[in-house]
């Protein structure tokens, strides 16, 4: 298994010490399973979507779950007698758990089963109190920053 050493990192990076974890953690919880495939997608500036392909799971086996900068899908199969003898299983009848961590701010919009393959809208929203703010020297006017441009907003002091 590769490790990274983040040692210089957290040297010189104050506060990251999350970030840091964040990433050893992942890498050894989902080292080898690779069950579902997945895909995440950007569609926006601040907006993503998450695809699994869980084929042969209803939308009654599958339970998603987010909270505080983590989202859970889980996946659970009852058992289906067959009425005939099994002579190849090639689809998978397994269960499974997939854990994506979250951004600050980012939420789940929608989900969406069609076709085989489970679809995770995410957005990220970011308060407007915590948008950076340009504060006027002499002045008690702020003005909002979005994207590189300034929206003009008075704000009462």
């Amino acid at each position: 298994m590769n490790r990274i050493d983040f040692t210089p990192y957290r040297r010189t990076m104050v506060g990251f010490d999350r970030l840091f974890d964040m990433i050893e953690n992942q890498a050894r919880v989902q080292g080898g399973d690779k069950y579902p495939p997945f895909n995440v997608e950007r569609r926006g500036a601040d907006a993503y979507r998450i695809t699994l392909a869980v084929a042969g799971f209803k939308p009654a086996d599958i339970d998603i779950t987010a909270q505080a900068n983590l989202l859970v899908v889980k996946g659970s199969k009852p058992d289906d007698g067959t009425e005939g003898e099994m002579l190849h299983v090639g689809i998978a009848q397994r269960g499974f758990e997939r854990r994506f961590e979250l951004a600050d701010y980012v939420r789940v919009q929608n989900a969406d089963l069609a076709d085989g393959l489970l679809m995770i809208d995410l957005v990220r929203e970011v308060p407007e109190a915590m948008k950076p703010k340009k504060i006027a020297i002499g002045g008690n006017t702020l003005s909002v920053v979005d994207g590189g441009q300034e929206k003009g907003e008075a704000a009462a002091a």
